[in-house]
C-alpha cells in the first residue's frame, strides 16, 4: 500500500514544478476559497502521490471542460489524509463529497453507514464497464452485496532491483527470492556505487507505512497479529523473528534516514541511485519507468520475497468513496466514473506517458497494446502479484479477520500506528525489537479482549 509524501517531488528534479503547482492548487481546494459553493462543484480529499498529481493536472482541461463540474482538491500525506477523512466521514460533516479510501476502510465505513452505495450508478453507467474491474478489487470494495468504492489504481508489492548494478557486481536475482537471499544480496550490493546502500525498506511510523511491508514479512515467516481465536501474537517467536530480521536488514544495509523513510522517500532513493533494491508497492514502477526517470530501463522486478509461504505480496487499492452526507452524489459519481475509466487511462497514456497509467484495477489495461508495450518491464510482474495476493489466507495459519498488510478491524489504525512507532524507534536504535514488541503485545491484547467472545 503505498503512501506518497510531498518529499517525493521535492527531490526529483523533473516534474518538481508540476507537483508544486498541484499542491498549491490543493491548498486552495476544499476548506479554502473553492469550498464547493457552486451547484456543480465537488470537494475531493485525496492522498498525495504521483498518480493523484497527474489527476489534478488533467481534471480542469478534461473532466470539468466536458461536464462543467468544478473539482476542488485537497491533497495531504497519507497519515494526515486518513485522519481528516475519518474525522469528516465519521461525523458525516459533508465537507468532502469524495475521498480516497482503501480496501481497508471501505468495509468498515460501509458498515458504519458513512458511504453512499454506488451499485445503482454502476448499473446505469454502462460506459464505466464495471465488469472490467478486476474481481479481487471489486470484491475488496464491496460490502453486503453493495459496491461502496471504485478503484483509482490497485497494487500488490514486489521487489525492485538495479539490473545494471547487479550485473557489474556479478549478482543474480532468483526468480522467486527468499528474504534470506535478499538480505545476502543487500550485503553484497551495499556500496556497489558511491553512496549506494543495499536496500530501501520503509521505517516511517504509520500503519500504512512501516507496518505494511513488515507485516508481509511477518506473514511469510509464520507470524500473525492475532490467531483465529483472537489471541494477540505480537510478541510471539515468529513475529519477533520477522521483526528482528527486518530491523537488522534495514539497519545494516538500508537507506540513510530509515526511521523517517516511507514510500516517497524510498522512491526518491531508488530514482536517485541511492539504493540497489527496494521492496514496496507495484505502483512505484510507473514512476521508476517514466520518461523523466534516470533509472528507467535499469530496474528488474521480482516477486515479493518469501520464507514459509509461496507468495507474500499485499493487496491494496486507493479507491474513490462518496460520503453518504454528500449533497452532490450524482456529480461525485460522474467524477469517479471519469477518473477510474478506460478513457482516463487513455488520456494519461497519450498526455503523460503509458507507464504513468493508474493501473492494477481493470482487465482491459493489461490487454491494451500501448500500455503493455510501455510497461513491459513490470506489467506481467504486477499482474502476477495481484493474482497471487490472498487477503483471506496471507500466512501459515487461519486468521480471525481478512487483510494481508493490515488486520481488517477498525481498531487496527490505532493499534498499527502505535506499534509502528515502536518499530520505527527500534530501527532508529532507540529501543530493542523485544521491548518494542512487548509494548505492542500489550496494546494488541487490549484489542483482542474486545473480540474474545465473538
Amino acid at each position: 500500500m503505498n503512501s506518497r509524501r510531498t518529499l517525493l517531488r521535492r527531490t526529483v528534479p523533473l516534474g518538481a514544478l508540476a507537483m508544486s503547482c498541484a499542491l498549491l492548487t490543493a491548498c486552495a481546494g476544499a476548506g479554502g476559497s473553492g469550498g464547493g459553493s457552486g451547484s456543480h462543484s465537488i470537494n475531493v480529499l485525496m492522498v498525495n502521490n504521483p498518480q493523484m498529481a497527474d489527476l489534478q493536472k488533467l481534471t480542469a482541461d478534461n473532466f470539468t471542460k466536458e461536464t462543467g463540474i468544478k473539482v476542488n482538491f485537497t491533497v495531504l500525506p497519507e497519515n494526515d489524509v486518513r485522519d481528516k477523512i475519518t474525522q469528516d466521514f465519521s461525523s458525516q460533516a459533508g465537507q468532502y463529497d469524495v475521498a480516497t479510501i482503501s480496501n481497508y476502510e471501505t468495509p468498515i465505513y460501509a458498515k458504519n453507514g458513512w458511504l453512499a452505495p454506488l451499485t445503482s450508478y454502476t448499473k446505469k453507467d454502462t460506459a464505466f464497464d464495471q465488469a472490467d474491474i478486476l474481481p479481487a478489487m471489486q470484491e475488496s470494495l464491496t460490502a453486503s452485496g453493495q459496491i461502496y468504492a471504485e478503484p483509482f489504481y490497485g497494487e500488490s508489492s514486489f521487489l525492485m532491483y538495479r539490473k545494471d548494478v547487479f550485473e557489474k557486481k556479478g549478482l543474480t536475482m532468483p526468480a522467486h527470492p527468499t528474504w534470506q537471499q535478499v538480505a545476502d544480496l543487500a550485503a553484497k550490493a551495499d556500496g556497489a556505487e558511491s553512496g549506494m546502500k543495499g536496500i530501501c525498506l520503509r521505517g516511517l511510523p504509520g500503519w500504512g507505512e512501516v507496518m505494511a511491508p513488515l507485516t508481509t514479512v511477518v506473514n511469510t515467516m509464520g507470524g500473525t497479529w492475532f490467531d483465529k481465536d483472537w489471541n494477540a501474537q505480537v510478541d510471539s517467536a515468529a513475529f519477533t523473528k520477522a521483526t528482528r530480521f527486518y530491523v537488522d536488514l534495514v539497519r545494516k544495509h538500508g537507506e540513510a534516514g530509515a526511521p523517517q523513510s516511507g514510500f516517497a522517500e524510498c522512491l526518491n532513493n531508488m530514482t536517485q541511485g541511492k539504493v540497489a533494491m527496494w521492496y514496496d508497492a507495484t505502483s512505484a514502477a510507473g514512476s521508476l519507468e517514466s520518461g523523466d526517470s534516470p533509472v528507467a530501463g535499469k530496474i528488474g522486478y521480482a516477486p515479493a520475497p518469501v520464507d514459509r509461504t509461496k507468495s507474500s505480496g499485499w493487496l491494496y487499492t486507493w479507491a474513490w468513496g462518496v460520503q453518504k452526507a454528500s449533497k452532490n452524489q450524482d456529480d461525485a459519481w460522474k467524477f469517479i466514473s471519469w477518473a477510474s475509466s478506460k478513457k482516463y487511462e487513455e488520456l494519461v497514456g497519450e498526455k503523460l506517458g503509458w507507464s504513468r497509467v493508474p493501473a492494477g484495477k481493470r482487465t482491459s489495461t493489461y490487454e491494451n497494446a500501448k500500455y503493455v508495450a510501455a510497461a513491459s518491464a513490470f506489467a506481467d510482474a504486477t499482474a502476477n502479484a495481484l493474482k497471487a495476493a490472498d487477503p483471506e489466507n496471507p500466512g501459515v495459519q487461519p486468521r480471525p479477520a481478512p487483510g494481508i498488510q493490515f488486520v481488517g478491524i477498525p481498531e487496527f489504525t490505532d493499534l498499527g500506528t502505535q506499534v509502528s512507532q515502536q518499530i520505527s524507534s527500534a530501527i532508529a536504535g532507540k529501543t530493542s525489537v523485544e521491548d518494542a514488541l512487548k509494548a505492542g503485545q500489550e496494546l494488541a491484547e487490549k484489542v483482542a479482549a474486545k473480540y474474545a467472545d465473538q
